[in-house]
């Protein structure tokens, strides 16, 4: 049994001292004070914050890889390890607007890398090509397509792991979207220019997130409050929020933060091949992406992806809204797991579940990570 002594440990109630998390075959088995550790425990004491570790649900890329140019185990363990040491242990490799036999290859990766016991793997990110063109952003339009049946067949064919789909649900036939969702899909809008109406409809069918919020969806206007307005304005859907200084307004988040409290928001990346390493461009199908000032753009200065990791996001989460240190974690963890229905599996520290954990500094940053409670440095 390990015993991990931290200066503080992140519990349901708060940021406790004076407690220690006991870890056995990979998962927390009690935490307990200080005094009441076993003897026959493996203690280690922590300089820092124990926190549950970071969840990232839209990961393209990271350490030099992208996900849709190298859909292996190989690349899924080379982005996982380049998130690792920003304290994420557990993630959705995301392949974005591409041929079905690409998505084909990734979600048979991801199946095999989770066989094969790829740390922090938890399923996939099916962004597009279900999307709206007009809301394309930096999707490659020739890739763009309407969901059928035999793409509903591909999307719920996944032996291992979490299923979850961006997709533009005013293109979605009727009955679709149901389909996946009863297959046990996790449907998201996103890259949708939907109106308020029909974005509620397609509510109804199941979808349960909405996939980068304010971006690449229609607006909030006073007669008109498009996806954003119907995102806001449901009580039991998560926003997923890039919060990099780039993609949103700090006022906008604040006002999502209101409409949606804390529990609603979830800290994603959207990250790309340059996280994790000194590569600075790299080629998104014919397009030449360059990171500048923690901006990812092509030529033209449209956005592609971001060069946020999640520990950056969390602190500017802290930075930028009205929130603490602990909601700001929860945003990065907690939340995640619930919104893919992973949360009686980690997310928490908490008994009964896998011990993944992040220590973080006096500045936030992560030093250490634990996944199944195995250790590796930041």
């Amino acid at each position: 049994m390990l015993a991990l002594c931290p200066t503080r440990l992140l519990t349901a109630a708060g940021f406790e001292a004076g407690r220690c998390v006991l870890i056995e075959d990979g998962c927390i088995v009690a935490i307990v004070r200080l005094n009441d550790c076993p003897a026959t425990a493996s203690r280690e004491g922590l300089e820092g914050d124990l926190v549950p570790g970071f969840i990232d649900l839209q990961v393209n890329g990271g350490g030099g890889v992208l996900f849709n140019d190298e859909p292996t185990v190989e690349g899924i363990a080379a982005i996982g390890r380049a998130h690792r040491s920003f304290g994420t242990t557990g993630f959705l490799p995301t392949v974005i607007s591409d041929d079905l036999d690409v998505v084909d290859r990734a979600m048979r990766a991801v199946e095999d890398a989770i066989v094969q016991g790829v740390p922090g793997v938890l399923g996939i990110h099916v962004e597009g090509p279900f999307i709206n063109p007009e809301r394309r952003g930096i999707h490659d339009e020739s890739k763009i397509r309407q969901i059928d049946q035999p793409a509903v067949e591909l999307l719920t064919s996944l032996n291992r792991g979490v299923t979850l789909v961006t997709l533009a649900p005013e293109l979605a036939p009727p009955g679709i979207i149901e389909k996946l969702v009863e297959a046990g899909v996790v449907g998201s809008a996103g890259h949708t220019a939907a109106t308020y109406e029909e974005m509620r409809r397609a509510l109804d069918e199941g979808p349960t997130g909405f996939t980068h919020l304010y971006n690449v969806m229609s607006q909030l206007e006073g007669r008109a409050p498009g996806v954003v307005g119907a995102a806001l304005d449901s009580k039991d859907s998560w926003c997923g929020v890039i919060v990099d200084r780039v993609h949103v307004h700090p006022a906008a988040l604040r006002i999502a933060l209101a409409a949606k409290g804390a529990e609603g928001i979830v800290l994603v990346t959207d990250a790309m091949p340059t996280v994790g390493s000194d590569q600075k461009s790299f080629m998104l199908g014919s397009r030449r992406i360059t990171e500048e000032g923690g901006r990812c753009t092509a030529d033209d200065g449209t956005l592609a992806g971001s060069a946020l990791d999640m520990a950056s996001a969390v602190r500017n989460a802290v930075a930028t809204l009205p929130v603490d240190l602990a909601a700001a974690v929860r945003m990065g963890s907690g939340n995640p797991a619930r919104s893919v229905r992973l949360e009686d599996v980690t997310g928490a520290i908490r008994r009964g579940l896998r011990a993944d954990l992040v220590l973080l500094d006096a500045e936030g940053r992560a030093v250490r990570s634990w996944i199944s409670g195995e250790s590796a440095s930041a």
